[in-house]
């Protein structure tokens, strides 16, 4: 430790081996070591006692949409990763769509890259898309550093991101399963979709009908049953759908190389509280009702479901019409995904250990950053810093994000950031921010 230049000390350090108190060590924007408690601080290096705050990794957001450029009215690389450092998330991967032009060539990323590079306060990854036009654009995406591949099943909702239909997912995967790359997937079927009963108007109920589980159900059995004939590499996106969860248990048993993920509103909002008109609470697949809701944290708890990402997906309000039919499918959740969360787990008897493997650990390993995602020494210096008992009720004129439209206004949630800090600098502390700090991150960073 003596050439630590800044020590931070918690009776709280959720480290790799557990819960602690300890004092963390870091030089150079790395952890240099995890010691006890009363380690002595070196001459020279500035100590931060957090007393009783809890000193956890920063959370790792491997599914945001910043839709910038070209639809950054509905957000931007600015608000987007000042909302997240607010929050306790040091590191985003935005979604290839949404933004124009989408992230499916090597100059759109360089696109992407360019207007992202000065106004990034936390560190930034892209993934590329998959469409049914660019399979020759895979590999060189690949090698450009993107984390993997986005691909819906079923339309997108905007014209310019087409989805898959069952022959060129097959196509796309065998390219992506070449290089061994990742393919995550918006997984509702649409066929299922169709059949579906369509009423449009304000009944959330009606919303509700339109998205049948089995429009998922089918999808991720497509989907499994590709990985399996490919040997690939598959993620199912915001899984909602409890009825999914055996065959996903299954095939991850057969040795399937599949992942899943949720998101906070599917963990923490359920369909029986949504006022009818209030299409803030629409994602796509939507919210569904409180038992399935108990299906999706019974399979957080024994890894069938591996990791709680945002799916923030912001637009302006006016796209929140009262007709769920026509309102714009997204729910805005950086700034409040930790506490929400929190709030939720702790009621079901979860710790903030479980949090942090599923919102950072596992969302690190699942895009390859090995500097991320834990506090041991070798990793990059980025934590948030927790008062896990303090609540606050929601207000959205608090929040960060450029368009304050929340499914969460009003709530009482537990868990305060206090700061947020990445490579060893406070980028985030008491609601005031530095400047941007971030990196523009690669595939194997």
């Amino acid at each position: 430790m003596s050439d630590a230049e800044l020590v931070l000390r918690s009776t709280r350090v959720i480290t790799a081996e557990g819960t602690r108190a300890a004092s963390v060590a870091v030089s150079a924007g790395t952890i240099t070591a995890v010691l006890p408690y009363d380690a002595s601080t070196p001459p020279g290096a500035r100590l931060e006692d957090l007393g009783d705050d809890v000193l956890l990794p920063g959370l790792v957001d491997t599914h945001v949409h910043v839709n910038d450029p070209g639809r950054t009215e509905w957000e931007g690389f600015w608000t987007a990763t000042r909302a997240a450092a607010a929050g306790g998330i040091t590191t985003v991967v935005d979604m290839p769509l949404n933004s124009l032009p989408p992230t499916t060539t090597v100059e759109h990323l360089r696109t992407k890259r360019r207007v992202a590079a000065d106004k990034a306060h936390i560190d930034v990854g892209f993934w590329g898309g998959a469409l049914p036009d660019n399979v020759e654009d895979l590999r060189p995406l690949h090698d450009a550093g993107v984390f993997g591949f986005k691909a819906f099943l079923s339309p997108s909702g905007v014209d310019e991101f087409p989805h898959l239909d069952q022959d060129r997912l097959a196509r796309s995967l065998a390219e992506i399963a070449g290089f061994d790359g990742l393919l995550i997937v918006h997984a509702e079927d649409p066929r299922h979709l169709d059949a579906a009963p369509r009423q449009g108007g304000p009944r959330y109920a009606d919303f509700l009908a339109s998205r049948p589980r089995d429009a998922e159900d089918t999808a991720v059995a497509s989907l499994v049953a590709q990985a399996r004939r490919l040997h690939a590499r598959v993620h199912v996106l915001h899984l909602s759908s409890g009825d999914a969860l055996p065959l996903i248990a299954a095939a991850k048993a057969e040795g399937v190389r599949v992942t899943v993920e949720t998101c906070p509103h599917y963990l923490t909002l359920t369909a029986e509280e949504v006022p009818d008109g209030a299409s803030e609470f629409k994602c796509c697949p939507p919210i569904r009702e409180a038992a399935n809701q108990d299906l999706l944290w019974q399979a957080l708890a024994d890894g069938t479901i591996d990791c709680v990402v945002t799916d923030h997906s912001p637009s302006t309000a006016d796209l929140k019409t009262g007709d769920f039919a026509t309102a714009w499918g997204g729910i805005s959740g950086l700034q409040l995904s930790l506490a929400a969360v929190w709030t939720e787990a702790r009621r079901r008897g979860h710790g903030l250990e479980d949090v942090v493997r599923w919102m950072s650990t596992r969302t690190a390993a699942l895009v390859g950053l090995d500097r991320k995602g834990a506090i041991e020494a070798g990793r990059d210096a980025d934590f948030a810093v927790l008062a896990p008992d303090e609540t606050f009720t929601v207000d959205p004129a608090a929040l960060q994000h450029r368009n304050r439209v929340t499914a969460y206004a009003g709530k009482t949630l537990h868990g305060v950031v206090k700061s947020t800090w990445l490579r060893g600098e406070r980028v985030f502390a008491d609601g005031g921010f530095t400047g941007p700090k971030g990196r523009l991150l690669t595939r194997g960073d």
